[in-house]
């Protein structure tokens, strides 16, 4: 085992490579779920896994699962992987990197020719980001029973287009059962998408879990009318409450700090006209924290200055709360494993928690599972300047293999044992 080295120049490669699927001019992706691009650079990966001898399967959400046989096919696969989506202006690190680096680690292997005591699985999961169809974890969270598949199918874009419908039209909706991939663990390599690795000059980071995060839709309606003959005080402005709202949610978010953040960071205006009053808003919310007992008097906060605001100015409105992940703790095991593949290498580590929302937060439901950090250069993500060095990446996919490694080993001998 102490010989098998991932290749940094073949990774940073195939980065490269996929990179150009959605590239932007100013060196970002916009390659949202189910779009053409997704399934061009879904297309890349089959033909990669399959040229390693991978079984490659989809389920009924366009998850992708890539499997390498071990010694003993009564064992469940130990699971790596990430998501192939990006935001509208994306970068070339956010997700992809935890697919790539479990591609490399599959190469890897395949050229050794080591063969691991349980199966090895590769997993593209569909809708991470959320960007294009709300909630974000979708593909996963049908997967590990967090939402039924018709809540998922019924998921529409701005434009009106249908999840299923546009996961048909790429042609990725498969029939695999969840019996025929279900795993044993989950390791998802991602970079930080944060400041905390870059600030304390650490390689690696150790997640030990992700903080709760809450989506909420809402809607304020009042009255369209004309911006010139309308009174100020007869008016019903639904961007007026809405501007309320965006300062509440922030100011919220510092009375709860400093582990708490909220954002509103989605707004539609209707009409959105120069000399018409707002009638209608469309708008998001998000809001996090380690602590559930916060986002719940946060969530409790939101809602009563909703309907402040709503009665104040004279609009009927609309709140849901469309996702719901609890604040996950990470598995034990999984984390040693990662500990352990960091210190044979020598690599700078820290334990950390995760800020940003990920499929691990729902595989950690019904499975083993950890994540690797890596740096983000200036702590960016979700921005086309976003940046993590090759020699980051390899290390990150190299703790990768190892962690896995050592779990297959613990495995093994667990069973022996028993």
């Amino acid at each position: 085992m102490s010989n098998l080295i991932i290749d940094e120049a073949r990774l940073w490669d195939s980065l490269m490579e996929t990179a150009k699927i959605g590239g932007l001019p100013n060196g970002g992706i916009a390659r949202l779920t189910l779009t053409q691009h997704d399934k061009k650079v879904r297309d890349w990966l089959k033909k990669q896994c399959q040229e390693l001898g991978l079984d490659v399967k989809i389920d009924e959400m366009g998850n992708m699962f890539a499997i390498r046989q071990g010694r003993n096919p009564e064992l469940a696969p130990i699971a790596m992987g990430s998501h192939l989506d990006t935001q509208p202006t994306g970068g070339k690190f956010d997700g992809i990197l935890g697919v790539l680096g479990g591609l490399e680690v599959m190469r890897t292997l395949h050229q050794a020719g080591y063969v691991s005591e349980a199966p090895l699985m590769l997993v593209n999961w569909t809708n991470e980001e959320g960007s294009r169809f709300a909630p974000a974890m979708l593909g996963s969270g049908v997967y590990c029973g967090v939402y039924p598949r018709e809540f998922a199918d019924n998921r529409e874009d701005v434009e009106g287009i249908i999840f299923k419908d546009a996961l048909d039209e790429i042609g990725y909706r498969g029939d695999t059962a969840k019996s025929e991939v279900a795993f044993d663990a989950m390791f998802e390599l991602h970079i930080e998408q944060g400041p905390i690795l870059e600030a304390e000059k650490k390689l690696i980071g150790i997640v030990q879990g992700v903080q709760g995060m809450r989506w909420y839709e809402g809607c304020l309606r009042g009255r369209s009318a004309h911006t010139g003959s309308t009174p100020m005080k007869m008016r019903h402005n639904a961007l007026l409450g809405t501007a309320r709202l965006i300062e509440f949610v922030d100011a919220l978010a510092h009375e709860y700090g400093p582990l708490a953040v909220g954002t509103i960071g989605f707004v539609e205006v209707k009409p959105n006209s120069n000399n018409v009053i707002p009638g209608e808003v469309h708008f998001t919310i998000d809001i996090r924290h380690p602590d559930d007992k916060v986002l719940d008097a946060m969530e409790a906060k939101i809602f009563d200055k909703y309907k402040s605001i709503s009665e104040d100015i004279g609009l009927t409105s609309e709140l849901n709360c469309i996702s719901k992940t609890d604040a996950v703790n990470f598995h034990p095991d999984c984390i040693e494993a990662v500990r352990d593949a960091a210190d044979k290498y020598g690599y700078a580590s820290m334990d950390i928690i995760s800020g940003a929302g990920h499929d691990a937060a729902h595989t950690a439901q019904i499975v083993p599972t950890t994540m690797i950090f890596v740096p983000s250069e200036g702590g960016l993500s979700h921005n086309e300047a976003e940046a993590t060095s090759s020699s980051e990446c390899a290390a990150g996919t190299q703790v990768l293999l190892d962690a896995v490694l050592n779990y297959d080993r613990l495995t093994a001998e667990r069973r022996i044992a028993a």
